[in-house]
């Protein structure tokens, strides 16, 4: 019988407590198949719950084919359907290195779509291996497992990035395991792969970006972003065109520099030439590192230079002076992954999809007028 001393003490809802009591009595065997459980009126007098948040508890078992309810009769146990289980492989190789890709993975997991799947993470990569190497050997662990799917998040900032992401799309498609790109694709924008890719539209996340700074009084935008960057970055720089364009009337001049945002000899040149009194980054973590080069050469953020960035990772509210954004919905990220990796699944030839995630800009310190 559920134990209801703990649903009375946690603080938590209490319908979770019930349902999660039931659930292990469920699960240990306490109640066989076709046996009843207790009423709710038992059960809410064992609770000390109403009977609704009694309801509640009962109706997600049901929803999740453990109990079956029978008006007039009660509440019975049921052995669950046998469900198709899915395997799908997660090769992300920023994964622990890159903020955003922790949140999408939690929204694969809590995600309520489709059957029962399981997420594989695969296995710890030989030691001292590259990470084209290790993202490599992770590939060929999914096929030989034979996974049902592959979550993929293509390479970045290595010289060698196409050719790796090349092999391992064209092993998994020759495996016949369908692939979800996360975030971005693996050919330059605007060219586009055959492969499903779940993001935001990036084109548009760099116009709205670089139109704030343009509306905050900014009039000498630079772009900035780092070598062997993702094909999103062209996207967002193509975004930032876009709203110079529009705003041709105030004469702004592009300029877009593809460096290394630490490299103080370049920002003090680039500042002394240009004059920049705005920065477009390609991401968050260019933006934190522009800026610590910025207060190196005695410029202040956002008096003399305003700064965006892009992704809302945990650390941009936290710089010493906090970003200005693109928040990327993360979480809804991983669900619409999933989706996208059921119908692939199940409808392999279906043309390929975009399929993006609204996003929102994040107005910090780093653009505010003095």
């Amino acid at each position: 019988m559920p134990d209801p001393t703990a649903a009375r003490l946690d603080p938590g809802p209490k319908y979770k407590f019930i349902y999660s009591a039931l659930l292990e009595s469920l699960k240990s065997g306490d109640y066989e198949a076709g046996s009843k459980l207790p009423s709710e009126n038992e059960l809410v007098e064992q609770f000390g719950a109403s009977r609704p948040t009694v309801g509640r508890a009962l109706a997600q078992l049901e929803s999740e084919g453990l109990v079956e309810r029978r008006a007039g009769s009660g509440t019975f146990a049921r052995i669950p359907e046998r469900r198709e289980g899915f395997i799908f492989g997660l090769l992300i190789p920023e994964l622990g290195a890159t903020e955003i890709f922790e949140p999408i993975c939690r929204g694969l997991s809590m995600a309520r779509v489709g059957g029962h799947h399981d997420l594989l993470w695969g296995p710890t990569a030989s030691r001292g291996a590259s990470e084209e190497a290790q993202a490599e050997e992770l590939c060929r662990y999914y096929i030989q497992r034979g996974v049902t799917g592959v979550f993929f998040a293509p390479m970045e900032l290595t010289r060698e990035k196409d050719e790796v992401n090349r092999r391992i799309t064209a092993a998994l498609d020759e495996a016949h395991i369908p692939i979800v790109l996360l975030d971005r694709d693996i050919c330059d924008f605007p060219q586009r792969s055959r492969y499903d890719l779940v993001g935001i539209d990036n084109r548009r996340a760099g116009f709205v970006v670089t139109e704030h700074l343009i509306e905050s009084g900014a009039r000498r935008v630079v772009f900035f972003a780092r070598p062997n960057s993702a094909p999103t970055v062209n996207a967002r720089a193509m975004g930032y065109c876009d709203a110079l364009r529009k705003y041709r009337h105030l004469a702004l001049e592009e300029s877009i520099v593809i460096n290394d945002p630490t490299d103080l000899p370049l920002i003090r040149d680039l500042c002394e030439r240009f004059k920049p009194d705005g920065f477009v980054c390609a991401n968050d973590f260019t933006a934190g590192q522009l800026m610590t080069s910025l207060n190196a050469l005695g410029l202040r953020v956002p008096s003399q230079v305003k700064v965006t960035g892009m992704d809302d990772i945990k650390y941009a509210t936290i710089l010493q002076t906090p970003l200005t954004t693109i928040h990327q919905p993360c979480l809804d990220l991983g669900a619409a992954a999933l989706g996208a990796m059921l119908e692939r699944a199940s409808n392999p030839q279906m043309p390929a999809r975009d399929v993006t995630v609204n996003f929102h800009l994040v107005v910090r310190e780093s653009t505010r007028c003095p």
